[in-house]
C-alpha cells in the first residue's frame, strides 16, 4: 500500500510487488496461500482513525485473513502440508509467526469455506446475533446486508431460533436469494423500495431485535419503529465507510431514550477465545442443510483492486474471496 486514503476512491493507492521470500526461522512456517478473503472492514485498516487494530502502514502488506498450505516449517506445531488461516496479508505466499496461525482442516470441507461461512463471517453473524441479539421465538428481527456474508449467517441464526425475519438487501437478486434460498420471511430492497413504508408493511408489530451492518437512512429508519426495550446488535456501518471523518450517527438517535433500546456494537476480537463454540455450531448446521451460504470468488492477486471496489459497489453476491493461487 503506498499512501493513506481519505474519502472517495482508494483504487490509484494500491501497487502490486514481486518481492523474495525472506529465510524461514524458528517458529515460523512459509505457506503458499490459496485464498484471501475481501471485507468491508479493509476501509478502515487503511485510515488513521482510531480503531480496534492500528492501521496498514504505507508500503505494507494489505491486512487480509487467507487460507494456505504450509511448504515449508521450523515450527514445532506446524508440518509441511498442514492447511492454516490467520491474517496472512493480500498475497502468494507469507513466512509468519506460529502463534498467527491456526490449523484447520475437516474432512470434506473445502478450506476456502474457513473464510466464509466456516470463518470469521460465519462467527462473527453467528456470536452478534445469538450472543448479543439473542433472538426469541415469534420477535420481529430486520437485518441488513442481509444477503451479504455476515448479514446472511445472522438472519439465518434468527429464523433457527424461531423469529419472523425481514432481510434489506440490494437488488432484486440479492432480495429473492434471501427469501427463496433463505427462507426469510420478507426482503426489502433499499435500491427500488421506500425503506421506511416496507418496514412498516413487513413488520406489522414493530421491529424487536436489528442487526445492523450499514449504519446511515436505513438505520435511521429502523429506529423509528423499534418496540419498546428492543435491541440493535451493530456490526458494522458499511454506508460510512468511505468518510470515516465525516461520519454522522442517526438524527433520531433519541430514539435509544425515549424507546429504552439496548445498541451495543462488536468485532470478533471480543470473542476468538470462542471460535470453537461457533464451529460447532455452525459445521453441522451447514452439513444437515440448516443454513446456507455462497462464495464470490475472483481469480489472481493482482486483481485485488477490482475485488475491493466490487465489495464497495456491492457487485458481489455472497463472500467474496480472491483466489491466489
Amino acid at each position: 500500500m503506498s499512501d493513506y486514503p481519505g474519502a472517495g476512491s482508494v483504487r490509484d493507492i494500491w501497487r502490486t510487488t514481486h518481492d523474495p521470500i525472506r529465510p524461514v526461522e524458528d517458529g515460523e512456517a512459509l505457506v503458499r496461500l490459496d485464498h484471501i478473503s475481501v471485507d468491508p472492514g479493509m476501509r478502515g485498516w487503511i485510515t488513521n482513525k482510531r480503531s480496534y487494530m492500528p492501521p496498514v502502514k504505507p508500503a505494507g502488506v494489505m491486512r487480509a485473513f487467507g487460507v494456505g498450505e504450509v511448504i515449508e516449517s521450523r515450527a514445532e506445531g506446524l508440518a509441511v502440508g498442514d492447511q492454516v488461516t490467520g491474517f496472512t496479508g493480500v498475497q502468494t505466499h507469507g513466512v509468519f509467526k506460529e502463534e498467527n496461525l491456526r490449523k484447520i482442516g475437516l474432512p470434506g470441507v473445502p478450506p476456502h469455506l474457513f473464510l466464509s461461512g466456516l470463518g470469521m463471517t460465519g462467527y462473527t453473524g453467528y456470536f452478534g446475533m445469538t450472543d448479543i441479539g439473542q433472538p426469541k421465538d415469534g420477535e420481529t428481527v430486520v437485518v441488513s446486508a442481509a444477503s451479504g456474508a455476515v448479514g446472511s449467517i445472522a438472519a439465518q441464526a434468527a429464523k433457527l431460533a424461531g423469529a419472523h425475519v425481514i432481510g434489506i438487501a440490494g437488488g432484486p437478486d440479492k432480495c429473492s436469494y434471501l427469501t427463496d434460498e433463505l427462507g426469510l420471511d420478507g426482503a426489502i430492497d433499499y435500491k427500488r423500495d421506500d425503506v421506511e413504508a416496507a418496514l412498516h408493511a413487513n413488520c406489522t408489530n414493530g421491529i424487536d431485535l436489528y442487526f445492523d451492518n450499514v449504519g446511515g437512512d436505513i438505520l435511521s429508519a429502523v429506529l423509528n419503529q423499534m418496540n419498546y426495550q428492543g435491541r440493535i446488535v451493530v456490526c458494522g456501518g458499511i454506508s460510512q465507510y468511505d468518510d470515516f471523518a465525516g461520519a454522522t450517527g442517526p438524527a433520531n438517535f433519541m430514539t435509544v431514550v425515549t424507546h429504552s433500546l439496548t445498541m451495543r456494537g462488536f468485532t470478533m476480537r471480543d470473542y476468538m477465545h470462542r471460535v470453537p463454540e461457533a464451529l460447532g455450531w455452525l459445521v453441522p448446521a451447514w452439513k444437515d442443510g440448516r443454513i446456507k451460504f455462497r462464495e464470490h470468488i475472483l481469480e489472481g492477486v493482482e486483481n485485488f483492486p477490482d475485488a475491493f471496489d466490487m465489495i464497495f459497489e456491492g457487485k458481489n453476491h455472497g463472500k467474496l474471496l480472491l483466489k491466489v493461487s
